[in-house]
């Protein structure tokens, strides 16, 4: 394990005099976009040192990707590099490349999600990496599996989600495949590596040996999709799609419902289980229709999810004449699973969840004050406050000249022959 000092490390920092979980894990980061970066940024907001390599002037691509502001980060970078450092190396030049291998003895992690055979054409990988420092956990996120016959193909997010199956169990019955809003290709591979890293790490301490890490976009999203493999051993068919409904069926309500005020997110979720008429026999109190307790159609979960759409249609009636809050708060109050379809910009401003850090402010040196969504993982003993990404090249004299002690005129020559 290298060690990091809390002065050199600005992820180091925690609350009293405890340090964060992975303090002293220094990681070496060459990924881009959001499968690798979402990796990074989660261990770095567990408190370990992310190294952001990046190339000189333009930097990683997602910086200038949809950038709002020419000139300035995009909000899609600094929402996936919180809590690193930044310093740039030209890894087509051979000092850069040297750069690297130093950087490479210094690190626990050494992490990359390159179209598939980049990094070996940079001569960084697993083999030569493993030369240089035996005990580096070596990490990677790909499209497909690295033996199959799709291993050189491009993914992105979408295509993940296709591939890994997400698409053909989303939308509405009898309707074309849709995308899931979340991006579970890039940010599930990315905690599926983070997972990953931890595991390596956890055992270098009884081997005291590196290893490799590897996961596919693909793979995640077919994790993801876990409880589909059960409709489709239900069913003796492909998992369907079904809209709101549950995809195993046996239950209703299960869907949106919309409430008093006519917006694009004025509905309501709400479910209940199919294990017991609990749930119903509450929903039917509140809105006031216990005269269908006895009802043969909805008798039990499996008559329900037979008779949906009258279902649907009886508790929408009800949820009309409300907002979603109140349908939620009331709802919620009786013991009946609802929610509120909330946006992004209502669950960015809720008080609650920036008390609670699920939504943090930072100050960008070059946007200001930026709001973005902090750690989700709360630990009683690590607490890691959140800091926004850093500008290009920002660390450069830190790491260089503090880590590998480089002189400031080495530095500067670097410069110059844009090798930094």
């Amino acid at each position: 394990m290298s060690s990091t000092s809390t002065a050199s490390n600005p992820s180091a920092a925690a609350g009293g005099n405890s340090k964060p979980a992975l303090a002293g894990i220094r990681i070496v980061d060459l990924t881009q976009f959001e499968a690798g970066t979402s990796c990074t940024e989660t261990l770095a907001w567990l408190g370990a040192d992310v190294i952001k390599v990046e190339p000189p002037k333009r930097g990683e691509q997602g910086r200038g990707a949809t950038t709002d502001k020419p000139g300035s980060d995009s909000p899609y970078f600094l929402l996936l590099n919180a809590n690193k450092r930044s310093v740039t190396c030209n890894l087509k030049s051979q000092g850069g490349r040297e750069l690297l291998e130093k950087l490479i003895t210094r690190a626990d992690v050494f992490i990359e999600n390159f179209a598939p055979g980049a990094i070996e054409r940079l001569g960084f990988d697993y083999e030569r990496v493993r030369a240089i420092n035996p005990c580096v956990i070596y990490a990677q996120i790909k499209g497909f599996p690295p033996e199959g016959r799709f291993k050189n193909f491009l993914a992105f997010d979408p295509i993940a989600q296709a591939a890994g199956g997400a698409l053909s169990i989303t939308g509405e019955e009898g309707g074309r495949p849709l995308k899931p809003g979340p991006n579970i290709g890039d940010t599930g591979a990315g905690l599926h590596c983070a997972i990953g890293i931890l595991a390596a790490l956890h055992q270098r301490h009884a081997t005291n040996e590196g290893q490799r890490v590897e996961v596919t976009m693909q793979d995640a999203v077919i994790n993801f999709g876990r409880i589909a493999y059960a409709a489709q051993y239900m069913f003796d068919a492909p998992a369907p799609r079904c809209g709101n409904q549950s995809i195993i069926a046996g239950t209703s309500p299960s869907e949106v419902y919309p409430c008093k005020g006519g917006g694009p997110n004025d509905y309501c979720y709400v479910y209940t289980t199919r294990a017991s008429n609990a749930h119903w026999h509450r929903l039917l109190e509140v809105i006031g229709r216990n005269d269908l307790l006895d009802d043969p159609r909805f008798i039990d979960a499996k008559s329900r999810a037979a008779n949906f759409r009258s279902v649907d249609e009886i508790i929408s009636a009800w949820t009309i004449q409300h907002d979603k809050y109140t349908v939620m708060q009331v709802l919620g109050e009786a013991g009946i699973p609802a929610s509120a379809t909330f946006d992004t910009v209502e669950l960015s401003k809720d008080p609650e969840l920036r008390e609670r850090g699920t939504f943090v402010t930072v100050d960008h040196p070059v946007r200001g004050e930026f709001v973005l969504p902090g750690s989700m993982i709360k630990l009683s003993a690590s607490h890691v406050p959140v800091k926004p990404a850093p500008e290009l090249g920002a660390d450069n004299h830190e790491v260089y000249g503090g880590l590998l002690g480089l002189s400031r005129n080495e530095i500067e020559r670097l410069q110059e022959m844009g090798e930094i």
